[in-house]
């Protein structure tokens, strides 16, 4: 699949689910390792465990094999790798604390 379907396929699901402050960072030229970033806010440790297990759920189905999940324990940040498209789900504190948009020094490319 490619980079900007599977982005668009993510960013749908935490949609559907009411992720908040979704950012999209388009790192292409800056890293080697993904295409997109995704940043997106959860209200509680039970709604970002819900958003991330909504995107793993249908990058799956779509056929896409998910590299990896982290953080599901403790539900403040789990970090999703499919691959050129990188979710970072994270409860606001969490979020405010490690502010990653300011850290990949950019402007998101879109916001939702």
């Amino acid at each position: 699949m490619k980079s900007t379907k599977l982005r668009d396929l993510a960013v749908k699901s935490l949609e559907d689910i009411k992720g908040q402050q979704i950012a999209v960072l388009d790192i292409k030229k800056i890293s080697s390792f993904a295409d997109y970033m995704i940043v997106v806010t959860g209200t509680s440790s039970r709604h970002v465990k819900s958003l991330a297990d909504e995107v793993h759920k249908r990058a799956k189905d779509a056929g896409v094999d998910v590299r990896g999940m982290e953080g599901q324990l403790q539900s403040e940040w789990i970090l999703l790798d499919l691959g050129d498209v990188i979710v970072h789900v994270m409860q606001a504190a969490t979020r405010k604390l490690y502010d990653l948009e300011s850290l990949w020094n950019m402007s998101p490319a879109t916001k939702s």
